[in-house]
């Protein structure tokens, strides 16, 4: 797994990345009470604001980490939000894009230097 600074973990299956949140992030935003998810094939490209959580404390959004197209969003997350704070890296991720340079991911951090990011 790759972590990004915005607190998003990164799990690459051939050209296919799953994208969700990490516990940190979950455990921040505290319990989570709605989804906003993007359409399947949707473009992205780095930085665009393509998720939308509310919680009780707030309202954030997950930005693209990469460039690519949306193949599958986790529906189980519109009908049941509070698994984002049940199984953030697990049964929670929130989409599954489909790269054209898996090498971006290089960029990212491993799960050591994500702990450091964090103060763990």
């Amino acid at each position: 797994m790759k972590y990004t600074e915005d607190h998003e973990w990164l799990s690459l299956e051939g050209d296919i990345v799953t994208v969700g949140i990490t516990e940190y992030a979950a455990t921040q935003l505290g319990d989570v009470v709605f989804v906003e998810l993007p359409e399947v094939e949707t473009q992205i490209a780095r930085g665009d604001e393509i998720v939308v959580i509310e919680s009780v404390k707030a309202a954030s959004d997950i930005v693209a980490p990469l460039d690519g197209e949306i193949v599958e969003i986790n529906e189980a997350l519109v009908d049941n939000p509070a698994l984002v704070n049940d199984d953030p890296t697990g049964a929670a991720w929130f989409f599954k894009v489909k790269i054209d340079d898996p090498s971006v991911l290089d960029e990212y951090m491993d799960e050591e230097d994500y702990k450091d990011h964090i103060g763990e």
